[in-house]
């Protein structure tokens, strides 16, 4: 099969149980090169299985691999063009920076030169050339990260598969690396496959992300799609804090959709799909969409409430808000600064989205 377009990965209908637990189901998806793609999920969704059989290290049920147009479904790691980051990064302690990162090489048989040259390159483009003589445990948890990738981008892989790097930092650090690690994939051309649990790891760096459940994926798309526009209610819950709007269709045309809900008027858009009038459904509204006035507002969307419960977050504070007569109908939102109890809530119908399922 050659490969015609800019897809360098291609999982056909990949199937993979582990006793009776089904751990993939026919997973069919395609990745570009040059792509940062994130499998994002719980434990137990299936995204590590899915990173493991494209490395090589598990073989599927059924279904092929294709890396660059090559079926690569039964090769061994070592024969495809394929690396791997591990969490722990898996450095060896006895070998200095430099070693680390050539010892791959010298596996391969490249001449003394070829390594040299090889090794300095990525140093450099790693800011690391400082450090070539230190060992692994004479360096930060953001050094010891980018040891990690220049072992890994070392051999010139087409594909780099990450298994949670940033599991083992703190907070503050692992926000720092998340940048430098979408810099370094942005600079290098590479095509990273990032597995995390962690949502916000993966709306900062990814160019597209596949949220997993069960086996299957519930969504694909850009990070502003998931957030802005889940299908679903277990992607609008996954990702981020929501409002979960439920009610009855009272009319819907060309993704206009309006909604009873507990006797108020509101309406938000659907994607892909138009529901019927008369349909129970379910709309997802993020926190920050929601706006304070002190006298109805002229947005798409507009309820009067009362705010029963604020909790301060620092740069910002969540509230929660009665809205009607019902106490069961609640909005919650964050607001900056001080706003009193009695308030308008306003919102563009076009940032609620009415879910499929």
């Amino acid at each position: 099969m050659s490969n015609t377009d800019n897809t360098i990965v291609h999982i056909d209908g990949i199937s993979k149980s582990f006793g009776k637990t089904v751990a993939l189901q026919k997973l069919d998806m395609k990745i570009n090169a040059g792509e940062f793609v994130t499998f994002l999920g719980p434990s137990g969704c299936g995204k590590s299985t899915t990173l493991r059989i494209l490395g090589g290290f598990e073989r599927p049920d059924g279904g092929r691999v294709l890396l660059s147009g090559k079926d690569v479904t039964h090769l061994p790691p070592n024969k495809r063009k394929v690396n791997m980051v591990f969490q722990d990064y898996a450095l060896f302690p006895h070998m200095t920076v430099m070693r680390n990162v050539s010892f791959g090489l010298e596996l391969k048989r490249m001449t003394k030169d070829q390594i040299a040259a090889r090794v300095d390159e990525l140093l450099s483009f790693l800011e690391l050339d400082a450090f070539r003589d230190r060992f692994p445990d004479q360096l930060s948890g953001g050094q010891r990260q980018r040891v990690a990738l220049a072992r890994a981008l070392a051999p010139d892989p087409e594909l780099l598969l990450l298994d949670e790097p940033l599991g083992a930092l703190d907070a503050r650090l692992r926000a720092q690396v998340q940048v430098e690690l979408k810099d370094i994939q942005r600079r290098t051309g590479k095509t990273f496959f990032f597995v995390t649990h962690d949502q916000d790891e993966a709306l900062t760096m990814s160019d597209r992300i596949v949220v997993m459940n069960q086996g299957r994926v519930e969504q694909d798309g850009t990070p502003e799609d998931l957030y802005l526009r889940p299908k679903s209610r277990f992607v609008a819950e996954f990702i981020g804090d929501t409002n979960l709007i439920s009610g009855e269709v009272k009319h819907a045309k060309d993704g206009k959709v309006d909604i009873d809900w507990f006797g108020m008027n509101v309406q938000g858009r659907s994607f892909d799909y138009t529901p019927r009038t008369g349909e129970l459904v379910t709309a997802a509204l993020r926190l920050e969409k929601v706006g304070f006035y002190d006298k109805k507002p002229e947005t798409g969307n507009a309820v009067q409430g009362k705010i029963v419960n604020r909790v301060f977050k620092g740069s910002r504070t969540a509230v929660d808000v009665r809205v009607g007569d019902v106490n069961t109908a609640i909005l919650k939102a964050y607001v900056d600064g001080d706003v009193p109890d009695d308030v308008w809530l306003g919102w563009d119908s076009a940032n609620m989205a009415v879910l499929q399922d």
